[in-house]
């Protein structure tokens, strides 16, 4: 796996917002210093609460952050070409990050995708002047990401000079999400618990990494879906798009989680619609899992445990799936109130799990079985 280069540190944490101010001048401009925000009763239960870092006040959402320091580390190091262009499969906010970093450093973009995506998304990326390559058949035994997968490699052979990010195995993923956890120390000064979700394995490992330096005993809950294969469970067919695999992303950080859990579509449903409607704060998929994750930890935990939950992106892409009445009807996600407790299972192999599921086992899926062929085990996925 990936791990990112630590930098010396600010000598407090004030500093490091001091160091992280940008002209705002400019889009790049606009990504970061995002604000927190305490989620407490009727949420969560009185007198209990966490942090939430809204990365939906960056103009795409947390992959924003991404997007441009792959963008520069890239072509600082030669890899992108002035002007070239930029190919990358994703079902949305990576797209929406590469069409920043397109318009701040001049290079057109391309996002490969599927039927999957919502229509919003589709209009806003070719908004911002993003050409959408929408495969139209899944891969036989992979599935929508093989598919789109496939298709990048395709356009990178046939169109001289373009560069693909590669989202899931590249380093600079993970290191772009330093300034974020420089943000969390400067806001909140002390962090007992992060609450992170878990696709390409990004944001994970780049926010925990740097924290755990500044706090040792940092305990990091990995949010996945059910029907990932990111922590040991089988590929299935997944509703929630953002979090979650049918691939083995080498950016994930085993090392650095203490437990995971699965959340199911109709809980984390529950959990978005309640946000919004408590403290007009939300988002999509993985907000509604990391957030119900977090609300139980507030209860569990000590109350002067103090838990972090990144909130990836805002509401406004899901008001046709997560906030759509019909939409949700029609897939079973309504009148699903979770349980007060997750189930717990002693191992990602003893059992499939099908609802809200806790582990404190974790294992990289790969380092007893090798690498498996992508086409194989890349089944119907569909990265953030």
């Amino acid at each position: 796996m990936n791990h990112p280069t630590h930098t010396s540190t600010p000598t407090s944490p004030a500093q490091f917002l001091a160091d992280a101010k940008r002209p705002t001048n400019t889009p790049a401009g606009l990504v970061g210093d995002t604000p927190v925000l305490w989620i407490g009763a009727p949420f969560t239960a009185t007198g209990r609460g966490f942090w939430a870092k809204l990365e939906g006040h960056n103009p795409g959402g947390i992959k924003d952050r991404a997007a441009l320091h792959m963008v520069r580390a890239a072509r600082e190091r030669g890899q992108l070409l002035p002007g070239a262009r930029i190919i990358e499969s994703t079902s949305g906010t990576l797209g929406l990050g590469l069409a920043l970093a397109g318009a701040a450093y001049g290079h057109q973009v391309t996002v490969v995708t599927d039927p999957g995506m919502e229509p919003l998304m589709t209009g806003l990326l070719a908004a911002y002047g993003a050409e959408v390559d929408l495969v139209d058949t899944a891969h036989a035994t992979g599935g929508w990401q093989e598919a789109r997968r496939r298709r990048v490699e395709e356009l990178l052979a046939v169109q001289p000079d373009t560069w693909c990010p590669d989202q899931y195995n590249n380093p600079d993923n993970v290191a772009a999400y330093a300034t974020l956890a420089h943000e969390l120390v400067a806001q909140l000064g002390r962090i007992d618990t992060l609450v992170v979700s878990v696709g390409t394995g990004g944001h994970s490992a780049g926010i925990a990494s740097v924290l755990r330096c500044y706090f040792p005993r940092l305990r990091v809950v990995g949010v996945d879906t059910t029907g990932s294969t990111i922590f040991g469970q089988p590929a299935a067919n997944r509703v929630m798009r953002g979090l979650g695999s049918s691939l083995y992303p080498r950016n994930v950080a085993y090392d650095l989680f203490d437990e995971v859990h699965w959340v199911a579509a109709p809980e984390a449903v529950w959990a978005a619609r309640s946000l919004a409607r408590d403290h007009y704060a939300s988002g999509g998929w993985s907000v509604g899992a990391v957030a119900l994750v977090a609300r139980w930890l507030a209860r569990t935990l000590p109350a002067e445990n103090r838990i972090v939950a990144v909130f990836p992106d805002g509401p406004q892409r899901y008001v046709g799936t997560v906030f759509d009445d019909t939409y949700c009807r029609g897939h079973g996600l309504l009148d699903h109130l979770p349980a007060d407790d997750p189930d717990e299972i002693a191992h990602p192999a003893d059992r499939i799990v099908t609802r809200w599921t806790r582990c404190t086992c974790i294992t990289d899926p790969l380092a007893t079985t090798g690498r498996p062929d992508s086409a194989t085990h890349a089944l119907t996925g569909a990265a953030r």
